[in-house]
């Protein structure tokens, strides 16, 4: 099984897939075509799921950073007698810059190691392993590489050096003297096709300069934001838009699946695929960003994934596959160990078959924000946002599982319920618009009815705060949205006593934010929510509470790694970062909050 920190690993993405790297130069991680394909390298999840690693060989210092404006890691290794300098990138498609890039990545992995001084001696070792490790494939050496044949898969290697191949595993020891340099490329194919290129040296060197320049030219278009963790705000952009798939506009909530939110727990869940829930609060991330034209793929995406479902009487999925698919069924690759024995490793996610009556909201307000900005809805997207805030007014007051997707018995959660009043107010907001002036008379008297069920059966007078439930004495970050989606203003009573309840309750003594406390139906425990705690420095904010604000925010960002990626989650007894890596959520919540407080400064 993997024992490595997740916080180890860095993020690669050419805004179709994704790899992760580890400190000593492993690739750890890479599922392609698409973020939610099987995996190529699984090492992460278990120590036979397949590697490719570059590193120098013996006692070295290690220092890592993605190059200025760009998602390229470079990892430098500092050692006795010299230094090595590994850069790793997932190439674009030629000449592809600005809002282009990712349009026709062509799925090869490119890699450097530069002697910057000295001698080093560059250990190599490449076990690829297709379907989660199912498949040892069998490797042949051609001129100028290596091909390897398994499976659905065939995978060509790019290298100049010559590799000793054992039992599906290649490897190689080269020295390098100061000056000198190798370049390598791993591009994926399937077998019923045809054969991947190799790539000559040079071509690799070209590769590597165009995907910086098409990164620069990104990070350029997408630098107005001015303010406090400027740097933060502008690499929590650039990882949105690697975790974009760029034909359809999807964004994924994280790059990987089953990271545990417990240590050895059996909450492992799948994350490469798209939240509804995710959408509003992800427009707000990509405005701020200056991301205009990955606001508007991303809501097209959501509303085409989306349609017809309610014209058919079925609810509006939560969640799709990055494609738009629907079927997301779950099901357990048992040959895996998991995390540090944290099983069952699952692929899938049920989560898709839940009711959470929470999306129509987050739907009618990212629409709300994207036509803020453009003012124009084609035809088609007017009839479907009817059909979302009609079901908002008809689904309201029925049970569901929440934004968390509890498993255990639906139940008249409040957040759900702030949200289909969300979704009707954006409604009545857009209904010139939508053509939609007959319906705004009942729109407006379900909210009305939403509003005053919210503010009386959501608020527990002997606790003094909004509960999770309606009836109910339990907590929740969620409660944290009531100012953030404008229900009441931040500096209401009501609020400013909710918001220190969650801080007073929910907060573990790190000073990080834990979703509930309450029995959720599954076994085990889980960790502090980045999110959550970059919800309460935003609800902080909006009170007008400067100073905690910070604070909140600090702490939260303090659980960053090396290079600047967040967790979704921090296990509270030791500190370390648990969950599917690196987590959209997140670093959307920092930008967010980032804005909010600037905004208050």
């Amino acid at each position: 099984m993997s024992t490595r920190p997740i916080s180890d690993h860095a993020l690669l993405g050419d805004c179709r897939s994704a790899a992760l790297v580890t400190t000593d130069g492993s690739v750890d991680w890479l599922c392609a075509p698409r973020f939610d394909s099987p995996s190529i390298f699984a090492r992460l999840l278990d120590e036979d799921a397949g590697h490719w690693s570059i590193r120098s060989a013996g006692a070295s210092e290690v220092t890592r950073r993605y190059v200025d404006d760009t998602l390229a890691l470079e990892t430098t290794f500092h050692g006795p007698d010299g230094t090595l300098v590994l850069l790793d990138t997932l190439a674009l498609g030629r000449g592809e810059r600005g809002h282009s890039m990712g349009a026709s990545s062509p799925g090869v992995l490119l890699r450097q190691a530069t002697c910057t001084e000295g001698r080093v001696t560059v250990e190599m070792e490449y076990a690829p392993r297709p379907e989660f490790g199912l498949v040892k494939p069998l490797m042949q050496a051609v001129p100028g590489g290596l091909v390897a044949h398994g499976g659905a898969h065939v995978l060509t290697l790019s290298t100049p050096v010559d590799l000793r191949v054992r039992d599906s595993v290649a490897d190689a020891t080269i020295t390098l003297r100061a000056g000198e340099h190798l370049e390598l490329a791993l591009q994926t194919g399937h077998a019923w096709g045809p054969e991947p290129q190799l790539h000559k040296p040079r071509n690799i060197h070209r590769r590597l300069k165009d995907t910086l320049a098409g990164w620069r030219s990104w990070s350029q278009l997408h630098a107005a934001y001015q303010g406090p963790w400027q740097t933060q705000v502008g690499l929590s952009g650039r990882v949105l838009r690697a975790l974009t798939f760029a034909p359809t506009g999807a964004i994924v909530a994280a790059a990987t699946t089953s990271l545990p939110e417990s240590v050895g727990g059996e909450r492992n869940w799948d994350y490469r695929y798209t939240w509804v829930r995710d959408a509003s609060f992800t427009l707000q991330a990509l405005s701020t960003a200056a991301c205009e034209m990955e606001e508007t793929a991303f809501f097209t995406f959501l509303a085409r994934a989306s349609a017809t479902q309610l014209d058919h009487g079925t609810d509006l999925q939560i969640m799709y596959g990055v494609g738009g698919e629907r079927d997301l069924s779950e099901r357990p690759l048992t040959h895996l160990a998991g995390w540090r024995g944290s099983a069952p490793v699952r692929v899938g996610n049920d989560a898709w078959l839940q009711r959470q009556t929470d999306v129509y909201g987050e739907v009618l307000d990212a629409a709300h924000q994207i036509c803020r900005d453009s003012g124009t809805l084609d035809a088609l997207t007017r009839s479907f946002l009817i059909g979302v805030a009609d079901a908002a007014a008809r689904n309201w007051n029925e049970p569901d599982q929440s934004l968390w997707e509890i498993r255990g018995p639906a139940r008249h959660f409040l957040h759900s319920k702030l949200m289909c009043w969300v979704g009707l107010d954006r409604a009545i907001a857009l209904a010139p618009l939508l053509g939609a002036a007959d319906r705004v008379d009942s729109w407006r008297r379900t909210r009305e009815e939403i509003r005053a069920a919210i503010l009386t059966r959501g608020w527990n007078d002997d606790l003094g705060t909004f509960t999770q439930a309606f009836d109910a004495p339990d907590l929740d970050a969620a409660l944290l949205m009531m100012p953030l989606v404008g229900f009441l203003p931040g500096d209401h009573p009501q609020v400013r006593a909710t918001v220190k309840a969650v801080a007073d309750h929910l907060t573990d003594a790190r000073g990080l934010v834990h979703r509930y406390r309450a029995a959720d139906g599954l076994p085990g425990d889980e960790g502090t929510f980045l999110l959550c705690t970059f919800w309460l420095a935003h609800a902080q904010a909006l009170a007008g509470d400067e100073a905690l604000a910070r604070k909140a925010f600090q702490t939260a960002t303090s659980y960053a790694n090396d290079v600047g990626l967040l967790a979704e989650e921090v296990d509270s007894a030791t500190g370390e970062p648990l969950g599917n890596f690196p987590q959209a959520f997140s670093h959307i919540g920092l930008i967010n909050a980032a804005r909010a407080i600037r905004d208050i400064a």
